[in-house]
């Protein structure tokens, strides 16, 4: 084992222990604890949490959201939590950019191209389920993530957790 992988495996280790100390944390907070980006904190759940797709298809994963409704669209940095409940409208590729519109309060232009991974992840947040789907560039950190939305009794929404389900049903069987 080379001296890299020996690092890694130590800091998967380690960041395994600190999920299971708290494993219904802030998994952004893991990441910063241990210096590492945000994959390598999803890469250590246990691997019923999350199911890995390959950047490449981003354009699919994102299509497939597009049907599920009203999601809970976010963006995590260290200073900002950005929510937005919306619609993922279809998009088009074009100079570079994955281009997203309509009649949505998310939109935009999206460097798909450097998308690397795709995690859909299911696990306990604050003592409930969270499913979502996150999405993560060359260097391991976070582009966004889509959620399954609560309702009005904070229990996810049926339909989109039939949909969350049955995309990592499929995607876990290729």
């Amino acid at each position: 084992m080379s001296a890299d992988e020996t690092r890694r495996a130590t800091l998967l280790e380690a960041i395994r222990e600190t999920l299971a100390e708290r494993p219904d944390g802030v998994l952004e907070r893991v990441a910063e604890a241990h210096g590492a980006p945000l994959q390598t904190v999803v890469e250590a759940l246990p691997e019923p949490e999350r199911v890995f797709v390959p950047g490449e298809r981003f354009a699919e994963i994102w299509a497939s959201l597009g049907t599920w409704g009203e999601v809970l669209f976010l963006m995590h940095a260290r200073t900002v939590v950005l929510e937005v409940v919306g619609r993922l409208a279809p998009g088009t590729v074009a100079r570079g950019w994955f281009n997203v519109h309509g009649d949505s309060p998310i939109g935009g232009h999206i460097r798909a191209d450097l998308c690397r991974a795709i995690y859909l992840v299911d696990r306990p947040f604050h003592g409930r389920r969270s499913c979502s789907v996150q999405f993560f560039d060359e260097a391991g950190g976070s582009m966004f993530k889509a959620f399954v939305r609560r309702g009005p009794d904070r229990t996810l929404d049926p339909a989109q957790l039939a949909a969350f389900e049955a995309l990592r049903e499929r995607l876990s069987a290729e």
